[in-house]
């Protein structure tokens, strides 16, 4: 109350203001409302507002802009196929690579997915690794690692190619390769199966040039059938001498012939100069030789897959030979001589004796059959049986003496 004294006390009458007033005679006091004028802070307020909600929406349109200028715009987008570069490609098609960037065609290569793409690249039998780079404003880089093949692999009348992991690659239209032939790996056997046999294959491979540079020249072919029995075929061996080199022509006449080498699964260099020193005492003691198996510790097996022919024909001999040990060769077979036949004797003719006598019918003996010709092994040829002589009495005895002169009697003019 004394604030609305001191305040009001030009406005309203002294009277009015009286202590001594009942309060329910009091009129109601009208209060002024005094409107504040606008100030110099408020303005800085106003302003700073203003600037900034300016300076947001000139972010806001120069962002819009930047956007659809990068994802949009005709000088971003991957329109020609110039425009993407592939490095690295031999015998990959470049329109192979192109196929997987068909889909990114008048697209901005901001908005390309280089992951996909790479994984799409390396779907690809030749593609080994692939890296997808963007090239501003509206370029891609594409760099590729092929895959390096290491045979041949016939698949049926197909042939192939094939890489250390067991990866089927189809052949170049132009392309020069000099390979072994693999077989008995296909595309039906798991990836892991043909990885484990050609990491085998590999490892003969490089274990052999070791052995002597340039002899995988003479390998044309290799069995990968069984993963724990690597079957090369060789052809062109010669006698050699402890440093694996050819000592001269092949005295046996042979030296062309190819010969199927079982190597197991590992130690291939020792089994190569094995080969190469001993294959002279092989073809001595067993003539031809068509297949060795290596697989037993110190021991060679010669020819062991004649012994399928055991049922048709006798096989030749198969003989354990310890390497670098001497070989005794087998003694030579002569082919047994055709057995005598045992020839019947002569009859006699009949003679009447006047005392008529008991006599012993004479058997006659069986002609013996002529024995066939003797076998490769040797076979012991029985003799023929010679014919019992027949029992006669004494009587009959005289009479075939006078039945023998009679006749040369007769005969004389």
């Amino acid at each position: 109350m004394e604030k609305l004294r001191t305040m009001d006390a030009d406005a309203y009458p002294q009277e009015v203001l009286a202590d001594e007033e009942p309060k329910y005679l009091r009129r109601q006091k009208p209060l002024e409302i005094k409107r504040r004028k606008f100030g110099k802070k408020a303005w800085k307020t106003y302003l700073r507002v203003s600037f900034w909600c300016v300076i947001a929406l000139a972010a806001a349109a120069t962002g819009y802009a930047l956007g659809h200028y990068l994802l949009a715009s005709p000088e971003m987008a991957l329109i020609h196929s110039d425009q993407v570069q592939i490095a690295g490609n031999q015998y990959v098609p470049r329109g192979r690579v192109l196929e997987i960037f068909s889909a990114d065609r008048n697209r901005s290569v901001l908005r390309i997915p280089l992951n996909e793409r790479r994984r799409q690249l390396e779907t690809i039998p030749w593609v080994e690794q692939a890296t997808v780079r963007r090239a501003l404003p509206n370029r891609l880089e594409v760099e590729i690692t092929e895959r390096t093949p290491i045979a041949f692999l016939r698949e049926g009348s197909d042939l192939a190619l094939v890489d250390v992991h067991g990866v089927i690659l189809d052949r170049p239209l132009k392309a020069n390769f000099h390979f072994p032939v693999v077989t008995g790996i296909g595309a039906d056997m798991p990836i892991e199966d043909r990885e484990l046999r050609m990491q085998m294959f590999a490892g003969f491979t490089q274990q052999v040039e070791a052995a002597r540079a340039g002899s995988m020249e003479q390998v044309s072919e290799v069995d990968l059938t069984e993963a724990k029995d690597l079957r090369a075929t060789i052809s062109g061996l010669q006698v050699g001498n402890s440093s694996g080199s050819a000592t001269g022509s092949d005295a046996w006449g042979n030296a062309d012939a190819p010969i199927v080498v079982h190597f197991g699964d590992s130690d291939f260099q020792s089994k190569y100069l094995t080969v190469l020193n001993d294959i002279g005492q092989w073809r001595a003691a067993a003539g031809r030789v068509e297949s060795v198996d290596l697989r037993f510790n110190g021991e060679a097996v010669v020819n062991p897959d004649r012994t399928i022919l055991a049922l048709k024909k006798d096989p030749p001999p198969i003989i354990a030979v310890a390497p670098h040990a001497a070989v005794h060769p087998a003694a030579p077979v002569k082919p047994a001589a055709p057995a005598m036949t045992a020839l019947p004797p002569k009859a006699v003719a009949p003679v009447k004796v006047s005392a008529p006598a008991k006599t012993t019918k004479a058997t006659k003996p069986a002609p013996a059959k002529s024995a066939a010709p003797a076998k490769a092994t040797p076979a012991k040829v029985s003799k023929a049986a010679k014919p019992a002589p027949t029992k006669t009495n004494p009587a009959q005895h005289s009479a075939s003496k006078s039945s023998v002169k009679h006749t040369s009697a007769q005969q004389q003019p």
